[in-house]
């Protein structure tokens, strides 16, 4: 019989909390889990609303702005970058010494 079994491993956990926090200290920490437990819900919840909130308001944006063929980017602009112009200085050059 093996002492660490799923079976023994519960009731060993809960002697050791007893011994461990004492008996008095265990439903005030069982109270404050639930708490930030239940902080942490409501938490989560609200982060949920503002993600429905910020794609909602995101489809109305595109509803009110809709593209027309006129201003759509032509697939040649879009396809090859420009080459830049920036003007080199002569410090940047090699020099060949």
């Amino acid at each position: 019989m093996e002492i660490f079994s799923p079976g023994h491993l519960i009731p060993l956990l809960i002697i050791a909390a007893v011994l461990f926090f004492g008996w008095k200290q265990l439903p005030d920490m069982a109270k404050s889990v639930g708490k930030s437990l239940r902080i942490f819900k409501t938490e989560m919840k609200g982060m949920s609303d503002d993600d429905e909130a910020r794609e909602a308001r995101k489809a109305e944006a595109i509803e009110a702005a809709p593209v027309t063929p006129a201003e759509a980017p032509k697939p040649s602009e879009t396809a090859a970058p420009q080459p830049s112009t920036q003007p080199t200085s002569e410090a940047s050059k090699p020099s060949a010494d």
